[in-house]
């Protein structure tokens, strides 16, 4: 065996705390008898783990249990307070940032609306600046426990030694190095590590950890929001190194020839589904404004367009109007073909529609869109797939974004790192 590739004693000692801390975490409490068959450790191992994790304060005691004749046996847990994380979500219109500890409870969370200035990268930096002491003050936290900063953009992004880079065609980002300015910018622990990545990938890693994917062999999580996007997750639990690929879905083309998409393209999903498309398209369609507020569509934000279309197709009383009920059949057909392709392309046990838009178009068109799915993918892959909504609801991609500096810290065992400047 070569050199480079030998595990060292440190290698060994990291990967049995990250085993009994990953055990801990998604299965737990659980008591030192108990982690043996779950970790696949000697009991020697299992005690040293535990005592050194204890010392250091990322575990606690969670209660005593009764064992069959013996003695009662003391649980464990990982300590919500030994360490806190932060999400944002860099969203088509808010940055949101929240502030978690371990059990992801939220301690402090702030949003910064993006309508006036869109995408300019130094707003975004700034915001993202401020929302992060924002977070850090209201929470009464301390720097020193901050695992990291994890952030959800759209766009894609690609890693390197210099940090991540973005490239973000609908939003004008070309080649951003935003690792860099926002390591430049946002006051945190050098130490801390920021964690950059797609917000559709960070969607789909929360609804698998903690939403509708938990359990899923595999699954296709797809954010709807002003745009469109998906990822596929090739496995089930988060200590097997599942794979996210963020797939840019909402560019695949649904229609030869069709309405200009916002990336410059013809036809593309996110032009006839996504919620900045759906408010063109209503103006397009005609349809009646709900109310006076909404007169005015060029004026009113994505997020009152799409509930307006609503109100519209579905009212409280009196008729719907056919055609906002027209356009909505078309938008779920739309979906069903591109949710068929999704099908046929990964064959995903389960198939989850998230994201703010696709959290309120889904109790109105997910029946449509099974229908159309099973009629555009291939039976024997269409039979084998569920498509069902997210569970985690609108702060899904700031939670996702938080699982990535938790992911890390569980994969290296409970250690910080120490950042080389």
């Amino acid at each position: 065996m070569a050199d480079g590739k030998r595990r060292t004693v440190r290698d060994l000692r990291r990967g049995n705390r990250a085993l009994v801390l990953q055990r801990l975490y998604f299965d737990g409490p659980l008591s030192r008898q108990e982690l043996g068959p779950a970790t696949g450790l000697s009991s020697g191992s299992i005690s040293n783990v535990v005592s050194e994790l204890v010392t250091e304060g990322l575990l606690e005691e969670a209660g005593i249990v009764d064992s069959d004749g013996g003695r009662p046996r003391t649980l464990l847990r990982v300590a919500p307070a030994s360490g806190l994380l932060i999400g944002i979500d860099i969203g088509e219109t808010r940055v949101r940032a929240e502030l978690f500890d371990l059990s992801f409870t939220e301690l402090a969370r702030t949003e910064r609306p993006l309508a006036q200035h869109g995408y300019d990268v130094d707003r975004i930096v700034s915001h993202v600046r401020a929302a992060v002491a924002d977070v850090l003050r209201d929470g009464d936290a301390d720097p020193g426990l901050l695992l990291g900063v994890g952030i959800g953009v759209p766009g894609i992004v690609e890693h390197s030694a210099d940090g991540a880079v973005v490239h973000g065609q609908t939003i004008g980002w070309n080649a951003v190095p935003f690792e860099q300015l926002l390591r430049k910018a946002v006051d945190i622990p050098s130490e801390a590590p920021l964690f950059i990545d797609n917000g559709a990938k960070t969607l789909g890693q929360a609804e698998m950890w903690f939403g509708g994917g938990r359990g899923a062999a595999s699954a296709a999580v797809a954010l709807i929001g002003s745009g469109v996007g998906a990822c596929v997750v090739h496995a089930a639990t988060p200590d097997e190194s599942a794979r996210t690929d963020a797939l840019e879905w909402g560019h695949t083309v649904v229609h030869i020839r069709g309405r200009r998409c916002r990336c410059g393209s013809l036809g593309c999903l996110e032009a006839y589904a996504g919620a900045e498309a759906l408010r063109e398209r209503r103006r397009e369609a005609g349809v009646a404004p709900a109310t006076a507020d909404t007169d005015d569509m060029a004026d009113t934000d994505d997020e009152t367009a799409l509930a307006a279309l609503l109100a519209a197709a579905y009212p409280l009383d009196g008729p719907a109007d056919s055609a906002a009920l027209a356009l909505l059949d078309e938008t779920a057909a739309y979906l069903g073909a591109a949710v068929a392709d999704l099908i046929n392309l990964f064959r995903p046990e389960r198939i989850l529609l998230g994201g703010w838009a696709g959290l309120q178009l889904g109790p109105h068109l997910l029946p449509q869109v099974r229908r159309y799915a099973a009629e555009y993918a291939l039976e024997h892959a269409a039979a084998r797939t569920t498509i069902e909504l997210g569970r985690l609801g609108a702060d899904a991609v700031t939670v996702g974004a938080a699982t990535l500096p938790l992911s890390d810290f569980l994969t290296r065992g409970g250690t910080r790192p120490v950042r080389v400047t």
